[in-house]
């Protein structure tokens, strides 16, 4: 069993004119492409999803931002409770507008949800993590992610994360 616990229930949910306020990440990693593959340019870009426990396609790691915590804070959260990983959050990619429609309560009734979405490079893969036994990770390349994700909203970040990891490169920031 997990030493850390998913957080539940929404007594310290933020809600901003209607929407309910989400935080979560695009994990990535480099996985070399062969034996000297030390230069970004010999590495590869994998990026981490998991399923979903109310259906199918694949997912980012993604939940409620808290009245205690940054929304950076909630991207990482998220990423240890759902997915098990840890690591550095680069950038800042977005806000994307969706609607839920398992999540509708009094102050979003129509279940209008805004996320923050940020690139998150991973550095460790937990052995436990608290949503292990209703989550899978899955490590794709991007090509097959946008194929895999459930829901239009999160192939935007993705596109979002690869021309944000492409201008990184050219830049060399």
């Amino acid at each position: 069993m997990s030493e850390l616990v998913a957080r539940t229930g929404r007594h310290q949910q933020r809600y901003e004119n209607g929407y309910r306020l989400i935080a979560g990440c695009v994990p990535f990693r480099y996985k070399s492409s062969g034996d000297c593959g030390n230069s970004d340019s010999g590495k590869n870009v994998e990026v981490l999803l998991i399923n979903s426990p109310s259906g199918p396609g694949l997912l980012f790691p993604k939940g409620g931002w808290e009245n205690d915590e940054t929304v950076e804070q909630a991207a990482t959260r998220e990423a240890i409770e759902e997915a098990g990983v840890r690591g550095d959050i680069m950038d800042f990619l977005g806000y994307y507008e969706f609607r839920s429609k398992t999540h509708q309560d009094e102050f979003s009734p129509e279940g209008l949800c805004k996320a923050a979405m940020f690139a998150l490079l991973v550095k460790e893969e937990l052995e436990l993590w608290p949503e292990q036994s209703t989550r899978n990770r899955s490590w794709l390349a991007v090509s097959e992610a946008l194929g895999s994700l459930r829901h239009a909203w999160m192939r935007d970040a993705l596109d979002c994360f690869c021309k944000w990891h492409e201008d990184k490169l050219v830049s060399g920031t």
